[in-house]
């Protein structure tokens, strides 16, 4: 049994029962998008999902459906990604947030699990924050999974600079850990190259032909994955109740 109370598993009046006494919402955000040859194309949305359910029983605050496809123009010469447009993206996050802010809640709480979303969250919320203003005014915020203290002290401790910068050992570990069924055979790829900026789809696929950038999955243990998931919720309970007061 899910102890995370998940809006989507609630009836109307369970959600009418949970806002007399909270009006907080986590509201997990990944992407759908190429992971390297042996990492889940849905590892982002996984993660962020994974590590919201987990804060929001922690928490006790409710949790939203996830956000599973946002920005990854840079990976579609990778089969299977998929991306939305920024203006598309913007109108998602604003119209879940209208939606629930309409019911009650007050406090949105986003738990991201894709860079790409970085400076698109960033603008988006500090714009809803600057026009809710009143009695009734709402708070935006996001924090990324990985960036907590606890967690990227385990981050660098374990993995230093084959942590890389994408398909990384730590979010393919919380995949390893939360999917365990649909994770591919552990490989060892072979140096993955540096970071070196890219211009398009096509030229992010010239420059890092099996998806990785600078990263070694095969370090990931579904044992990490369970102490980077705990480390996360520890440092976004932490967060959230700064947020919340």
């Amino acid at each position: 049994m899910l102890r995370a109370m998940l809006l989507e598993h609630c009836s109307w009046p369970d959600v009418e029962r949970y806002l007399e006494q909270n009006n907080g919402v986590l509201i997990p955000i990944g992407s759908t998008e190429q992971h390297g040859p042996t990492g889940l194309i849905g590892t982002d949305a996984i993660c962020a999902q994974a590590i919201a359910e987990a804060a929001g029983d922690a928490l006790d605050v409710m949790v939203a459906p996830p956000i599973t496809v946002a920005l990854a123009e840079h990976h579609m010469a990778f089969t299977g990604s998929m991306t939305l447009r920024k203006e598309t993206l913007v109108a998602v996050i604003e119209d879940y947030t209208q939606s629930l802010f309409r019911h009650g809640f007050r406090r949105f709480y986003f738990i991201n699990g894709h860079g790409g979303n970085i400076a698109v969250l960033n603008e988006t919320l500090k714009g809803f924050s600057a026009n809710s203003t009143g009695p009734d005014a709402a708070t935006y915020t996001f924090v990324n999974w990985w960036a907590g203290p606890r967690t990227k002290k385990l981050r660098d401790e374990w993995y230093g600079d084959s942590e890389g910068g994408h398909a990384t050992p730590s979010e393919i570990a919380v995949t390893q850990f939360v999917r365990p069924a649909a994770m591919k055979p552990v490989q060892r790829l072979g140096p993955a190259p540096k970071s070196q900026g890219f211009s398009s789809a096509e030229d992010f696929r010239s420059k890092y032909p099996d998806g990785r950038i600078g990263s070694d999955p095969s370090l990931a243990t579904p044992e990490a994955g369970r102490a980077l998931v705990a480390s996360a919720v520890a440092d976004i309970t932490e967060h959230y109740r700064d947020f919340a007061r």
